[in-house]
């Protein structure tokens, strides 16, 4: 069975804040860029995790193995959702953010005046200000720019920016604010070319398909947990090799190796078992709805075929989700879109879809859309650098409407319908 509208039904009963109604009327939740709504056995998992193993860590007693046990589990989870060699690639932290400034100031303790970093106008700021802070050791940042036609990145610049100084490309696999899908794996390539480290921003582009970091061969990938229909933590794979050497600012007790030296802290366990629910939610997709089931590495794991058949899935219901919202707002009067909104360019972009108008603000649009209970995010989404190119920054940004797999084709149309009726 395919993931199709009668598929999406289905799921969309296993998430409780769909079954919400205000005012007698069904929520709409276009605003999955800033955060996904939760799967039911997330919250399940995290309220077990509290009646049944509620502990710290490494102790001899029940409660504190069956936390051991949850960490186990969850790491192993992220292994297999990424495409990771081993478990201990994988760091945990409070957020993305926390997570990319963390393994800033560790690759910035081995860099000196004259090293550069490379990031692009492109990205989230989270992964730009974690570079551009090296500045104060005297490293340069050499920033790649974007076609604003198109919004998608200038890989001729990216390619002269990177040069034999270059110590590390900081790039994003797709825009939060504009949906762009960059070619990672060539970036990757530039990169490895002079010896230089790459750090991937995932975050947006893991709700939406198969991550497989032996295959695009970068070295740091960050992604976000409630982002992909779990709980606020970030995510980070790291290179074993990399994360060993690096230095790491930790408490004396701590481990000396990975991922121990880099979760400073007590961790979040009960976001942990969410986390690890969310990614057994997505290859739950696979196993119902997976047609397509895509040629993974000979050892992969049953659960890591189950998630690129549900990744699968997901990407292709979404593309034909998001081809109809292209379409329907191409014929209103008065919007403009942003960034690959043609047919033929569904292949390179999520289905997160920026717009402005030429009668209301963004903020405007998203007061009188709130009111019909549709959500929707305005203003820059800590994408300050692409909105700022675009000379949006002082005009209240854009308009983003942010697809996912539980949303419908009703649903879309409800929205267009509800932007026809406001530009008549």
């Amino acid at each position: 069975m395919a993931l199709d509208e009668k598929a999406v039904e289905v799921l969309r009963h296993e998430f409780p804040a769909l079954q919400e109604t205000h005012r007698g009327r069904p929520l709409i939740f276009f605003d999955g860029p800033g955060g996904t709504q939760v799967h039911g056995s997330v919250i399940e998992a995290m309220g077990r995790y509290f009646k049944e193993s509620n502990s710290n860590a490494h102790g001899a007693f029940l409660h504190s193995r069956r936390t051991d046990e949850t960490t186990s589990r969850a790491r192993t989870a992220a292994m297999e959702f990424l495409g990771a060699s081993r478990p201990e690639e994988i760091v945990f932290g409070p957020n993305m953010t926390t997570l990319a400034f963390r393994i800033s100031q560790a690759i910035g303790e081995r860099l000196s005046s004259g090293d550069e970093v490379v990031v692009t106008r492109l990205d989230h700021d989270a992964n730009i200000s974690p570079w551009t802070a090296l500045q104060r050791k005297g490293v340069a940042v050499r920033w790649v720019d974007f076609d604003p036609a198109r919004c998608t990145l200038d890989m001729s610049g990216m390619a002269r920016c990177i040069t034999e100084r270059t110590r590390l490309v900081a790039v994003g696999y797709a825009s939060n604010a504009l949906g762009t899908i960059n070619d990672v794996k060539a970036v990757v390539e530039l990169a490895r070319s002079v010896g230089a480290r790459t750090f991937v921003d995932a975050v947006h582009y893991a709700p939406h398909g198969p991550i497989d970091v032996a295959s695009l061969e970068c070295d740091f990938l960050v992604c976000s947990a409630y982002k992909f229909f779990g709980p606020h933590m970030g995510i980070l794979y790291g290179r074993h090799d990399l994360l060993a050497e690096l230095p790491a600012l930790k408490v004396v007790p701590a481990g000396n190796g990975p991922p121990d030296k880099f979760e400073t802290g007590t961790n979040n366990f009960e976001g942990m078992s969410g986390a690890n629910a969310a990614i057994d939610y997505l290859a739950s997709v696979g196993r119902r709805f997976g047609c397509d089931r895509p040629d993974p590495r000979p050892d992969a794991s049953d659960r890591r075929r189950d998630l690129l058949a549900g990744m699968a899935a997901i990407r292709n219901y979404e593309k034909a989700l998001c081809a109809g919202l292209l379409q329907g707002l191409r014929e209103i009067d008065g919007l403009r879109l942003y960034g690959l909104v043609n047919p033929d360019d569904l292949d390179r972009r999520v289905p997160t879809v920026s717009i402005t108008s030429d009668r209301f603000s963004p903020a405007e649009i998203a007061a009188r859309l709130d009111n019909e209970n549709i959500f929707v995010w305005d203003g820059h989404f800590y994408a300050v650098s692409a909105i700022e190119r675009l000379g949006l920054l002082n005009r209240g940004g854009l308009l983003r409407i942010g697809l996912c797999h539980y949303n419908t084709t009703q649903e879309v149309e409800t929205l267009l319908d509800a932007l026809r009726r406001m530009h008549r």
